[in-house]
């Protein structure tokens, strides 16, 4: 199934607004897995402490964040990826644009192999040309539907 289509059919698409603070956009990031059971509030815990040990590394590019931690996570009851838009830019490192995102994919999953096929899955999708500026520009699930329709034939390597 592709990341775009999966993401609608599984209602975890979320636009968010109002938070400069990364540990806030982090577990708004998480509230439609939560609500889905996928994961639980430890494995919030979990990515916002993973963030303070070792740095902003969940910020892949400019603009894009794929928050997770480890597949042994004890919070982790299922495996997904949530997305989440937030209006402004959030700030892993002050004053170093290179670490802010606006794109959040949050990873879960039960096994190191469903984890590695996650984040091949969300990188094949996000180095396709015109993906990432596509999400950056969107305000709504109309928005989102279009990106989906118009990346619809964009092969995806499970």
């Amino acid at each position: 199934m592709k990341m775009l289509d999966y993401l609608y059919e599984n209602d975890l698409v979320r636009f968010e607004t109002g938070t400069e603070d990364w540990k806030e956009a982090i577990s708004l990031s998480c509230q439609n897995m939560i609500e889905k059971e996928i994961i639980t509030e430890t494995y919030v815990k979990e990515i916002i402490e993973c963030v303070e040990t070792h740095g902003a590394y969940i910020v892949l590019i400019p603009g894009v964040a794929m928050p997770h931690s480890t597949d042994k996570s004890e919070g982790v009851l299922g495996t997904g990826i949530g997305f989440t838009k937030f209006d402004q830019d959030i700030e892993f490192e002050v004053g170093n644009p290179d670490k802010s995102a606006k794109l959040f994919f949050t990873l879960a999953a039960k096994n190191h192999d469903e984890h590695c096929n996650n984040i091949s899955r969300l990188s094949n999708m996000l180095m396709h040309e015109g993906v990432v500026e596509d999400l950056m520009e969107m305000n709504s699930m109309e928005d989102f539907t279009a990106i989906k329709e118009k990346y619809k034939d964009v092969v995806e390597e499970e």
